[in-house]
């Protein structure tokens, strides 16, 4: 059967680009007939319209020689199908890398929302949402996304399962969610599982950052320290540490029972401080990020070493000798002009000035936009269907779309990205222009 490349409303060239930039991931369908309606897909996405959802998508798109229902192939095609957006996803990350990564690059880790209604959609609950700036009903996924001197786009994204649902095997089982995402797992963790997927293919960083949703976990950033992996990352300010280098000495002999070997944080040094009580003792430093419209957009930091204090009052075994140096970590605390106040952690080496630092912070910009973009303009929270490979088929096409219009950007042809106007609040880009 030959088929027809199908003809929308956008103009000759960029359809051909189009067309080649799905050619390139043409394996991951692994048949040319998905292959085919994945290009019918992301041109209806990339349509002028309200909704992205498969109905008025499919009555957008014109497809020439098919005289079938397009609607019925197309939900075929991203609910039905079982095609593995994996090998899709890496393709189009090896296609993106080719131009943007650079070692200068940041991936953010961040969890965006999608309201729903009724209890039937994959993932749904009554939960914390940051995109919705409250409890509701709806999904949460976990995302990373890349930022990089030459441009930015997202790298996965992976819906999370709430206790509702994964101590309802039948109930997972009715939306088709894969076996070996079944189990329990925490936004933590399963971010962590997304940035072993994009490390294993190279890509180039310096550093990953991620908000107080992720940050707060002492296993998160463990994890981070274990893969050896540079981080700025939100905290609470209930946190505990040291503000100097606490001496650790076995505890007293009672006389009874055996003699202790367990250290101690010693009585003679300095006992551990909440963040939040540390950093009303620190010298601000204001500091500018960009020129807004109205003057620069800035706000005062302090940068300064500390000592994380996690399980400290349980002591440390006989032969666990600490490695002060190595234990130690950066303290970024950001008064906001709006009276608010932001803490993270770091693991940046000793010598980094703070502007670095803040840099970093900052960073975590380009996720808030790219998901203003995948929703407003792509249609990220449009799909409609209730199935686990659905809801991250019709992701993996949202995602083509942001990388097709990103490529689009450093050809210098003008796309939907530059058409959001990014809040004057909003930080710029930390890298160079």
């Amino acid at each position: 059967m030959v088929l027809c490349a199908p003809v929308v409303e956008l103009e000759a060239d960029v359809l051909e680009r189009m067309q080649d930039y799905v050619a390139q991931m043409a394996a991951g369908f692994r048949r040319i007939t998905r292959h085919y309606w994945a290009g019918v897909y992301l041109q209806g996405l990339m349509l002028d319209g309200e909704r992205k959802s498969i109905e008025p998508l499919a009555q957008r798109v014109n497809v020439p020689g098919f005289h079938g229902n397009t609607m019925q192939a197309l939900q075929h095609f991203i609910s039905d199908s079982r095609w593995d957006e994996q090998p899709v996803l890496q393709a189009y990350r090896s296609l993106l890398a080719a131009s943007i990564a650079n070692p200068a690059g940041v991936i953010v880790i961040d969890d965006t929302g999608f309201a729903k209604k009724g209890r039937y959609s994959v993932g749904v609950a009554r939960q914390y949402s940051g995109t919705l700036g409250k409890t509701d009903n709806c999904q949460v996924a976990v995302s990373l996304h890349y930022a990089a001197p030459q441009g930015d786009y997202p790298l996965a994204l992976r819906l999370y399962l709430p206790e509702t649902w994964t101590s309802q095997p039948e109930r997972m089982q009715a939306v088709r969610v894969p076996a070996e995402v079944q189990v329990p797992r925490t936004k933590g963790e399963i971010a962590l599982d997304l940035l072993d997927q994009v490390r294993a293919e190279g890509l180039a960083h310096q550093a990953i950052v991620a908000d107080a949703g992720y940050g707060l976990s002492v296993d998160f950033r463990r994890g981070l320290e274990d893969r050896h992996e540079q981080y700025v990352v939100g905290i609470a300010g209930k946190e505990a540490v040291f503000s100097a280098p606490p001496a650790w000495a076995v505890g007293p002999d009672t006389q009874r029972g055996r003699p202790p070997t367990r250290r101690y944080v010693a009585a003679d040094t300095a006992q551990p401080v909440v963040v939040k009580q540390l950093a009303e003792t620190l010298n601000r430093t204001p500091l500018s990020w960009r020129q807004g419209t109205k003057g620069p957009l800035q706000a005062e930091f302090a940068w300064v070493r500390v000592w994380p204090a996690h399980r400290w009052q349980h002591g440390r075994a006989a032969d666990d000798v600490p490695d002060l140096e190595s234990e130690a970590r950066w303290l970024l605390v950001e008064w906001r002009i709006d009276g608010s106040i932001r803490y993270a952690l770091s693991n940046l080496p000793p010598e980094t000035p703070m502007t670095q630092a803040v840099e970093l912070w900052k960073s975590r910009w380009h996720v808030e936009q790219g998901y203003q973009q995948l929703k407003e303009e792509l249609g990220l929270d449009h799909f409609e269907g209730r199935s686990w490979p659905g809801f991250h088929h019709h992701a993996t096409m949202c995602f083509l779309a942001y990388g097709f219009l990103a490529l689009e950007r450093l050809r210098g042809t003008p796309t939907a990205l530059d058409d959001i106007a990014v809040a004057e609040e909003a930080p710029a880009s930390p890298f160079p222009a």
